[in-house]
């Protein structure tokens, strides 16, 4: 699709970007911020705006029905990632959880007429995978130690330690080009299917295939952060000396707004 489809990127350019650009000094014939570099504002700020409007209404002692539903899905996530990552699992949450909520609304924004997902776009998603990439060596060498992480990728035995070092190594740099393809490719497709049935035929013609593009944006997020998560668990196993004793309220602690 052709960056002039997506009107809510060029209002936002006339408007808001252009004229600050201007103001800084800067003067082009075209648009300033790309579509996708838009839709990242305006998810991210929506996504703050709305964290802002959930942690006004946490309480310890009068949880809401919302409340308690965001505990159950907590309870239910953070028993999934001890599964894979292990015992202090909990300490990787808030990672895990941004990065879900940040693809899967940059995946379900392109449904909205007028708007992209910023995840067809490759550069989003190579973003996201290199920020995982760094994320996960930076716990492997905190957790191990920079000598025993690097001695890790040789495997157990030394005589072939050298030919596993180099497969290895090519492995995990290749990971983030995995995650973000991978990620870019699904998402990409599903724009272009969804936007040429729409030039096509009706708009309800093809709400089917929105509902199958819910459905796949939903997984691609999914399996983005379970990778993640594998990857986190690679890198810091065997550094747990003691296992995660939170204590059993560490759901209100995690929910509990901060006190003035």
């Amino acid at each position: 699709m052709e960056h002039h489809e997506f009107f809510v990127a060029t209002i936002f350019n006339r408007y808001i970007a252009n004229p600050i650009a201007g103001l800084l000094g800067f003067h082009a014939d075209h648009d300033v911020l790309p579509a996708h570099l838009v839709m990242i504002i305006l998810v991210s700020l929506g996504l703050i705006l709305v964290a802002l409007l959930i942690r006004r209404r946490l309480s310890v002692d009068n949880p809401g029905p919302a409340q308690q539903f965001l505990e159950l899905v907590f309870e239910g996530v953070l028993g999934f990632m001890r599964d894979i990552i292990g015992p202090n699992a909990r300490r990787f949450f808030p990672l895990i959880g941004s990065l879900f909520l940040y693809i899967w609304i940059n995946n379900l924004i392109g449904l909205v007429p007028g708007f992209m997902s910023p995840t067809s776009n490759i550069n989003v998603t190579a973003g996201c995978a290199i920020i995982v990439f760094l994320y996960y060596n930076y716990q492997g060498f905190k957790a191990h130690g920079f000598v025993k992480y690097m001695a890790h990728f040789a495997g157990p035995s030394l005589v072939i330690a050298p030919l596993l070092f180099v497969i290895e190594i090519i492995s995990h740099l290749a990971r983030p080009f995995s995650l973000s393809v991978r990620l870019f490719g699904n998402i990409f497709a599903e724009e272009l299917i969804i936007g040429s049935l729409n030039n096509i035929f009706p708009f309800l013609i093809s709400l089917p295939v929105m509902a199958l593009g819910l459905f796949a944006s939903t997984v691609q997020a999914f399996i983005f952060i379970v990778l993640t998560m594998v990857y986190i668990g690679g890198a810091v196993e065997h550094a747990h000396e003691e296992g995660d004793h939170s204590a059993p309220d560490e759901v209100h602690q995690t929910l509990e707004p901060t006190k003035g």
